[in-house]
């Protein structure tokens, strides 16, 4: 039960009534909340006044609530008490934060915004910041660079989620605060690693598409599925073969620190090695001119091969220009010079092109 407010008169009256001093944390009982501040009653000690910013933010306060507050001026003109709410939980806020760094526990923060570079955390009192670089392979935005807009989208996303963190640095002083969601899951991880290896098979989800291939989140584990390893075919875009929060399965081909290399192509047979066999030297093939270059020109053979017709086969001199000698998509009949099967290798000679004498 509230106690009884005390007027001026009584308070001067009273015998050994200990006298307010600024930075002193006191504790009441809230009188009355109104629009612009809340009033809490402090005993023999009279009434402190609470502004509305001294509150903090998600503060919801009723007539009987014990508070703690912190003494920011022990006598305005009026005879109250200039108190902070937001100040005392702070301070207070700062000796559960070092605690919790010094015992590197795992505690759970609810972003309230977010930026580019991050979360924005109140936690005790304080504000602090989860970085990006710091998210979970689950949280962690991962798309282009250059792609801002997304990145905020996906970061946005997690704002007002619970999430497990460990306190990565706090500095009273500077008022310094940062969390790391990687931290917080990092010994269940290092659990996870030891059961992995080279040749397995894991399924994950898709959590980013880039220019050089796909991230996967693996429970909690990130991989990387270079653009080389999506397809045996020849991969422009990684957009067309994988979507974000598209289900794949993979084989794991290498096991860094903190990151598995996943191929989704090598789960399926290598149709190069079907289609070559159907080849041998001096056999004229048809091929699609599929890309012109300074050396010569790549021909698609057939669906899974592509071959190359050296600048050494176009004529004899260093004046030979494939641009002249090809057209981008055009048809041709070729000669197979070599194949080699180990390397994946298959040159060609023009079909029309004479045969060098001695």
């Amino acid at each position: 039960m509230a106690t009884q407010a005390l007027t001026m008169d009584d308070l001067l009256a009273g015998d050994g009534v200990k006298q307010l001093v600024t930075g002193e944390v006191v504790t009441g009982r809230v009188l009355s909340v109104r629009k612009r501040d809340v009033l809490v009653d402090l005993g023999p000690q009279g009434v402190g006044y609470v502004p509305r910013r001294e509150i903090g933010p998600a503060k919801t306060l009723a007539v009987g609530d014990e508070v703690t507050a912190s003494v920011v001026d022990s006598e305005l003109e009026n005879g109250y008490s200039l108190l902070s709410l937001r100040k005392a939980a702070k301070d207070r806020g700062w000796e559960e934060i070092q605690a919790h760094f010094d015992a590197a526990e795992i505690v759970e923060i609810t972003p309230y915004d977010a930026n580019r570079g991050g979360l924005l955390v109140e936690y005790e009192g304080v504000r602090g910041f989860l970085p990006v670089s710091q998210l979970s392979a689950e949280h962690y935005p991962r798309v282009g660079s250059a792609d801002k807009d997304e990145i905020l989208a996906r970061l946005n996303a997690l704002v007002s989620r619970p999430m497990k963190v460990r306190i990565l640095d706090c500095d009273r002083k500077t008022n310094k605060l940062i969390f790391s969601e990687k931290e917080a899951i990092k010994d269940g991880l290092a659990a996870r690693f030891a059961t992995l290896k080279v040749g397995d098979t894991v399924k994950g989800v898709v959590t980013g598409v880039v220019d050089f291939g796909a991230f996967v989140n693996v429970d909690g584990i990130e991989g990387l599925i270079h653009i080389s390893e999506i397809s045996w075919e020849r991969v422009g875009n990684p957009n067309d073969y994988v979507k974000v929060g598209q289900s794949v399965e993979a084989k794991i081909i290498s096991i860094d620190k903190d990151r598995l290399s996943l191929s989704v192509k090598q789960l399926t047979k290598d149709p190069w090695l079907d289609e070559v066999e159907k080849l041998e030297k001096g056999q004229k093939v048809e091929g699609t001119v599929t890309r012109i270059t300074p050396f010569g020109a790549f021909v698609q053979i057939s669906p899974a091969v592509e071959a190359l017709v050296h600048i050494s086969e176009l004529g004899s001199g260093n004046d030979v220009d494939p641009e002249k000698v090809f057209t981008l998509n055009e048809r041709k009949e070729f000669v197979i010079l070599d194949i080699d099967r180990e390397g994946r290798k298959i040159s060609l000679s023009l079909g029309s092109k004479k045969k060098k004498t001695k």
